[in-house]
């Protein structure tokens, strides 16, 4: 029985993950703030044949991501998906310190605890995802706390790439560019969404590197649009 956590897997890349994941002899911790997508995501997963457990809990609160290892219990699990993220777009002048610490915690903090406590059990073969960004590589104007969250990401997932090797332990690091989801919908501006990626094609590489055999790391892959990043 392979054991999958998948933070923000309400909708977007989360839940297309979920969706493309799911099936039998599969457990998928599915990981959200929003019940009711939540929910939805639930019945899309369950449908496919894997079997679920929601978990409904705050990555911004350290307390709360010990309260959701403890739900997912002693048991190694397969792969672990760091996936949930938050953009406040505003030039950084206009940056609250709360916005900063914020953004901080839930994109890095989390994916930094979650991946120390939960890779101590992994056995070989096993996988640790981050869902990076072009802009983990690149700076964007109004994006700065969001670039600087990215960076931090793409800087540890490549130490402990190393510091798991020996163990066997996978650290794979996507970058996709601009994604067609609900992020965009708060964000001033005209944003060409028809032009972005798909959830989906993001769960598609995220389903071929973690069905490779243990042996096989695929350790980035970068998506963007053949025409060109937006």
């Amino acid at each position: 029985m392979k054991r999958i956590l998948i933070t923000g897997a309400s909708r977007g890349i989360g839940r297309a993950i979920a969706t493309k994941l799911a099936a039998a002899g599969t457990v998928l911790f599915l990981h959200g703030r929003d019940r009711e997508a939540l929910t939805e995501t639930w019945r899309l997963v369950e449908a496919n044949g894997a079997e679920t457990m929601p978990l409904f809990y705050e990555l911004a609160d350290t307390s709360q991501i010990e309260k959701l290892i403890d739900a997912i219990g002693s048991e190694p699990i397969d792969a672990l998906i760091n996936n949930a993220g938050i953009a406040i777009i505003k030039p950084f002048e206009s940056l609250s310190l709360d916005e900063w610490n914020r953004t901080l915690a839930v994109n890095l903090t989390a994916p930094f605890l979650l991946t120390q406590k939960l890779s101590r059990n992994m056995k070989a073969g096993a996988s640790i995802v981050n869902i990076l960004s072009i802009a983990a590589k690149t700076g964007f104007p109004n994006w700065s706390s969001y670039c600087m969250s990215k960076f931090a990401l793409e800087g540890f997932s490549q130490s402990i790439r190393e510091e798991l090797r020996p163990r066997g332990i996978r650290v794979l690091n996507i970058y996709p560019a601009a994604t067609d989801t609900e992020i965009w919908e708060p964000i001033e501006g005209n944003w060409p969404r028809e032009k972005m990626m798909s959830s989906s094609e993001i769960a598609e590489a995220v389903a071929f590197a973690l069905a490779r055999p243990a042996d096989v790391a695929v350790e980035t892959i970068s998506l963007t649009n053949a025409s060109g990043a937006l």
